[in-house]
């Protein structure tokens, strides 16, 4: 996968387009199975057609999928993600950034719990990468710049796996990743 700088979203336009829901789980899917077109998308989500097209639009407008021309034909347009280290701001300044970024946040977490409890729901139907997974929680102490490098060398460690769905080997699936690094709600402040 290409190296490229973190986008973090800052720009109220590109948050709203990102945080509309459809939009999201048609991101997600095609992150998650490559390329397809508008009709595909709307029959697998029980969509409109324009509806699903127009949307698809507005993620390309704003960066986040853009046209398979390799596989685009005519008026059969296939969209593929971008791959890209898109993050949300940290903290900013403008409330209406804060509020898109807050949602867009709260529908990626939603998304990380469902497939989590799908899959404990139903690890056995998994076989070898169910054996394969892992879960882990643990703890360290950290001053807030270390947490941010810590992050940050988490993120490195994880576009050396990142893989575009055509380009992974035989025999791969796709695998949800869900990291957190924050600081324990019952912790107090030792300065």
């Amino acid at each position: 996968m290409p190296e490229s700088q973190p986008r973090v979203l800052s720009d109220i336009d590109a948050l709203k387009a990102l945080a509309h829901p459809l939009r999201q789980q048609l991101l997600t899917w095609l992150h998650r199975h490559g390329s397809a077109t508008s009709a595909d998308l709307a029959s697998e989500f029980g969509a409109d057609r324009g509806a699903t097209s127009y949307h698809l639009r507005q993620l390309a407008r704003f960066g986040f999928i853009e046209e398979d021309t390799g596989r685009s034909s005519g008026r059969r347009r296939y969209w593929r993600p971008i791959p890209q280290d898109v993050r949300l701001p940290r903290r900013p300044a403008d409330p209406e950034v804060a509020a898109a970024a807050d949602e867009i946040g709260r529908q990626w977490m939603e998304r990380a719990d469902r497939d989590l409890t799908a899959y404990l729901s139903d690890r056995q139907a998994f076989g070898e990468f169910a054996a394969a997974a892992m879960h882990s929680f643990g703890a360290t102490v950290l001053s807030a710049e270390e947490l941010a490098e810590f992050g940050e060398d988490y993120l490195a460690f994880l576009k050396r796996w990142q893989r575009a769905p055509g380009q992974a080997s035989p025999g791969s699936r796709h695998i949800s990743v869900v990291f957190h690094a924050f600081p324990t709600p019952d912790s107090r402040d030792a300065s």
